[in-house]
């Protein structure tokens, strides 16, 4: 048996975790960033010592059940696995991920972000063998909106980004919806259950999508508008999601029309019901289940299998 170790600390929360690679077995720990009522994000300056000062707690609670033999550990060091790509609230994660590994005497990873998001939504959706063909792949987060063309790379993969937004991503404005109606930051999830309260839809905006690309700067204009004219709170958060929507199932097909590969989907935007029902329909799409949709370290540690060569 051999068990792996993974930090992942994204602008959103502080997460460990252990993967057992002969059970599948996972267990995650995260706790969401403190926002101040009113904001929707944090400076990297705040969102760093909030993760310096919680992901020992995270580390701990992970020792219970779970045994403490570990064979390697890894950490998502940046956003994406490109030249350039850098955001200093992974500091903490890396850093305390590189001494845990120099003090245990095991080797340690790093890995991107993005690829643990789909590493975890491959483990979720038990199709780990896509991580060894090519296959497209939506990276939909409070600050991503990417369609990615995955392909094999080494040990690890390559995501070339093919679509997705030019300018607001899809989480930008779900949690922009989310601070109109007063919901508190991360809304998503509230935006949600909102959303499935309305019972007469709006009919949506729908963005121009070319080549798998679109904007989504006019929707939040459209958004505005419809709650300035007094439409319901529910009919409000069906719209947005609706919008988000629409734009990814346009840039969806104009994708699979030109490469004929299958779907994965990750990222906490990705745990929306209505937009997983539509995709799957579609297209046939995979996803996480909602624990391993958000930001989570279990990724990471499944990429510190892979890495070592446990887990092909």
């Amino acid at each position: 048996m051999a068990r792996f170790f993974g930090v992942d600390t994204s602008n959103y929360r502080t997460s460990a975790a252990l993967f057992d690679n002969e059970s599948r077995e996972w267990h995650n720990s995260g706790r969401l960033l403190e926002v101040p009522e009113g904001r929707i994000g944090l400076r990297q300056s705040d969102a760093l010592f909030q993760h310096t000062l919680h992901l020992p707690q995270r580390i701990a609670e992970l020792q219970a059940g779970f045994g403490t033999q570990i064979t390697a550990v890894a950490a998502s060091t940046r956003p994406r696995a490109v030249e350039g790509s850098y955001m200093p609230c992974f500091l903490a994660g890396a850093g305390m991920a590189r001494s845990m590994a120099h003090a245990l005497d095991i080797p340690f990873y790093e890995v991107s972000h993005q690829q643990g998001h789909l590493a975890a939504a491959a483990l979720s959706a038990d199709a780990l063998e896509l991580l060894h063909q090519p296959f497209l792949a939506w990276h939909l987060s409070g600050g991503t909106t990417e369609l990615l063309h995955i392909t094999p790379d080494g040990a690890l993969f390559t995501a070339e980004i093919i679509g997705g937004t030019d300018d607001l991503a899809a989480g930008q404005l779900i949690d922009r919806a989310g601070k109109l109606l007063g919901l508190p930051f991360p809304a998503g999830a509230q935006l949600e259950q909102l959303a499935d309260a309305c019972d007469a839809p709006e009919k949506p905006f729908s963005p121009k999508v070319a080549d798998s690309r679109f904007s989504l700067s006019g929707a939040q204009n459209k958004i505005e508008q419809l709650y300035n004219s007094g439409a319901p709170r529910e009919v409000v958060a069906r719209y947005a999601i609706d919008i988000v929507s629409e734009a990814v199932m346009k840039a969806t097909a104009q994708a699979v029309q030109r490469l004929r590969l299958p779907v994965l989907c990750a990222g906490g935007v990705m745990s929306n019901r209505l937009l997983q029902q539509r995709m799957k329909q579609q297209f046939g799409a995979r996803f996480a289940e909602p624990a391993l949709s958000g930001d989570n370290a279990v990724g990471v540690a499944v990429l510190a299998a892979v890495l070592s060569g446990e887990l092909l």
